[in-house]
């Protein structure tokens, strides 16, 4: 299923024994653009510090009941390891919260989760063979902190990120919403992550290898409307480019 992140913002949180909060935002992989973690607002339970949920611990989401199952107990949660509120997520930190869950480490191998293409239960646990030599910082961004910036296309400015639309079986960002408002009023389109040439976080702007009038000519999206396979097929089509599902079949056969 294919969901906003402010859609999914303010959902409810159940663990195994209660109700730990509520979804704050997103944190992803700029390199992948995969969500990694899910940051919880706690209210007056766990002041103080951010509460990390990786979709490893995450079942699918209830969108009738506006809510996220989480398979953790709240004791497992409380006990974590700690990262205050101001200190961005480290390989160090990772080291040390993966293991207490026992969780692979996604950055441990080819696919998008490690050796898996789903964070899902049963794909293995932390193993003491991971390279901790590795200790390059993950590139994870905040989605609060990328809504706004300027996307930047080989022509000219043509509008800002309003958005994202997150796949919530692999947690990746599909697309990225983008307001047309200053060019074409009332306008939206999407840009999948895979058309982006690089980023500039010193500008805040995000540069694409598409131009303008691809983008102002590109199959509107409406927030009412079903994200579905047609309306993808055709916006893939628009841009003479194939669809990500195309890569998830292969990898799919791959592994049977």
């Amino acid at each position: 299923m294919l969901l906003r992140a402010k859609e999914l913002s303010g959902y409810k949180l159940g663990a195994r024994d209660g109700w730990i909060g509520t979804v704050k935002e997103f944190y992803f992989d700029d390199k992948s653009w995969t969500i990694r973690y899910l940051v919880a607002n706690t209210g007056n339970w766990l002041t103080g510090r951010r509460v990390l949920l990786s979709p490893f611990a995450l079942d699918p989401v209830r969108k009738d009941d506006g809510m996220i199952p989480v398979d953790l107990t709240m004791k497992q949660i409380e006990h974590s390891p700690s990262l205050d509120s101001d200190k961005p997520v480290s390989r160090q930190f990772e080291l040390q919260y993966y293991p207490y869950y026992g969780w692979p480490a996604y950055w441990d191998g080819s696919y998008a989760w490690g050796t898996a293409a789903f964070p899902r239960h049963g794909h293995g646990g932390w193993s003491s063979a991971i390279h901790h030599a590795k200790t390059d910082n993950p590139h994870l961004r905040s989605t609060e902190d990328v809504d706004g910036h300027t996307v930047q296309a080989l022509d000219g400015g043509v509008g800002h990120v309003a958005d994202f639309v997150i796949d919530d079986e692999t947690w990746a960002i599909r697309y990225l919403i983008v307001d047309l408002h200053n060019w074409l009023p009332a306008k939206k389109v999407l840009i999948s992550p895979k058309w982006i040439d690089n980023i500039s976080w010193e500008d805040s702007q995000v540069v694409v290898g598409l131009t303008c009038d691809a983008i102002k000519e590109s199959p509107e999206y409406t927030e009412d409307a079903l994200i579905t396979r047609d309306y993808e097929t055709k916006l893939h089509r628009h841009y003479k480019r194939e669809g990500y599902w195309a890569g998830e079949l292969i990898h799919s056969l791959d592994k049977h």
